[in-house]
């Protein structure tokens, strides 16, 4: 299933462990490699000096390890699956860094739901995502869970503290 199939705004009850999303592509271009650097304040060589990064075995700078973190956040997000449903994300397990990236990569995300359970609070629910990020020759670059709390469709005990798991 990719982008354009994807439904938007699921709640905990439509989660089905096993489904599986693709992303939308994104190129990667050096600028893009530059203001992460410039954000995060990372101006290690490998990100910004390419003699530097060949000198280490890299065809050129490479993008940060969260730089390609963020990305998948970033495309997961973009197919709206909890567009008005989520709560908070709870954290990132099990993170390798698997393949460098560099400029003129074409990546995509795989998604797909591993696991959900509910929380104390009958209004929210917890959803475990396992997520590849995916360069142009299908090479995993990236690897990661994800948890995320999100609604049920349990409205009329809906909370509006973030923290109320």
């Amino acid at each position: 299933m990719d982008t354009a199939t994807a439904p938007t705004n699921l709640r905990y009850e439509d989660i089905e462990p096993g489904k599986q999303f693709e992303s939308a592509t994104h190129a990667v271009t050096p600028a893009d490699i530059a203001a992460f650097a410039d954000i995060t304040r990372d101006h290690h060589p490998l990100h910004i000096n390419a003699a530097y990064a060949k000198s280490r075995g890299f065809p050129a700078v490479i993008a940060h390890g969260l730089y390609g973190l963020s990305l998948m956040e970033g495309l997961k997000s973009e197919l709206k699956l909890y567009e008005e449903t989520s709560v908070a994300s709870l954290g990132w397990d099990e993170v390798r860094f698997r393949a460098p990236v560099v400029a003129g990569d074409r990546l995509r995300v795989r998604f797909r739901f591993v696991e959900k359970r509910l929380t104390k609070n009958p209004a929210r629910g917890i959803v475990i995502e396992a997520l590849a990020l995916v360069n142009q020759r299908d090479e995993v670059v990236t690897e990661a869970r994800h948890t995320s709390l999100i609604l049920t469709r349990q409205t009329n005990c809906a909370s509006s503290t973030p923290n109320a798991t």
